[in-house]
This record gives C-alpha cells, structure tokens and sequence, in this order.
C-alpha cells in the first residue's frame, strides 16, 4: 500500500528541529536522503531542502516529460487502469521524480552542495548509517574545522571487517565513537 506523505507518517521532532534552525535564521540548507517529504511538512521552504533522491513533489515520464502530479497521484490511488490511461495520455510511464537505483541524482544537489559545503561552519547528522555514496561523501566536503555532529540510534561511518575487532573507517571523516 502506498500512502499519501503526511497520512500515516508525521514530522518527527528532528524535522520540527531543522524547521526551527530556519525560523531562527541558522539553516543554510537541509540534505535528505529520504523520498517521503516529511521536511517539507513543517513548513520548510521548498529552497532550503534538497531531497538527494528525489521525492513526491514532482512527476515526469520516463522519456522526461513533466506531469501534473495531482494527475499521478490520482492514478496511483484508482489502480493499474488508471496508471496505463496516464501513461497512453503523455506517451509513457509516469514516476513520481525519485531516484531508482542506477539513475542520476539530481542536479541540484551537485551545485548545491559544492556551493554549501565549503560555507558549513556546523555541520549535522542525523538519522543515517553513512553507507550510501555519494551522500555519505558529504561529511568530508566540509572544511576540516567544521564540527560534525551526530544524532543517530547507531554508529555511521564505521565498518567492521574481519581483521579481528579493529574498526575500519569507511568514509573519509566519518563519525568514531566508542561510547
């Protein structure tokens, strides 16, 4: 089953967070890895997120042709013969513009975050295991005296190999903890 954003899932407090870092004045912008918009339901400007995988907010065929999203989300919601009649409408299958696997990210995030990165002076983590590239490369794009800080259920950054109990960092400037 697929639900609409904001139905069954809410903002956390770490969204409501990021919202208020806006609010204050301290956000220069929030990079999300996740498709489902719950940054935008707090109220943070569509300028302030870049969704490195894409979300819901738009859709396009995959010849690249854009469509009302109203149109898809109405089709997704009515079944498969809906789905076929948007897609005989614009001259082929419709996706909502998130990033499947082997495809390009977006080519926002690339000129953002080399223009946002080297301008971080606190740069925060959360909720993320660092193991998928080329987001997790973005903790070492930021100056090296930018402090990192990590709000997370567990470690990200490290991986365990079979070299008895050493821990090998995975990503360049990850996070190590042994607390």
């Amino acid at each position: 089953n697929i639900d609409k954003p904001g139905k069954k899932y809410r903002p956390t407090m770490s969204h409501q967070f990021i919202k208020l870092l806006h609010d204050k004045g301290l956000l220069l912008r929030c990079y999300t890895q996740n498709i489902d918009m719950l940054e935008h339901l707090t109220g943070l400007p569509e300028e302030k997120i870049v969704a490195a995988h894409g979300n819901f907010a738009s859709a396009h065929t995959v010849g690249g042709k854009a469509v009302p999203v109203g149109e898809l989300e109405r089709a997704i919601f009515s079944g498969t013969d809906a789905c076929a009649e948007l897609a005989t409408k614009y001259g082929g299958l419709v996706k909502p513009d998130i990033v499947f696997f082997g495809e390009q990210l977006p080519r926002r995030f690339a000129e953002l975050s080399r223009q946002d990165l080297p301008k971080c002076d606190l740069l925060l983590v959360m909720g993320t295991s660092l193991a998928v590239s080329p987001f997790c490369d973005l903790i070492a794009a930021v100056p090296k005296t930018c402090p990192r800080v990590l709000v997370n259920r567990v470690i990200a950054g490290i991986d365990y190999q079979d070299e008895g109990d050493e821990e090998v960092a995975r990503v360049y400037g990850g996070f190590r903890f042994n607390s």
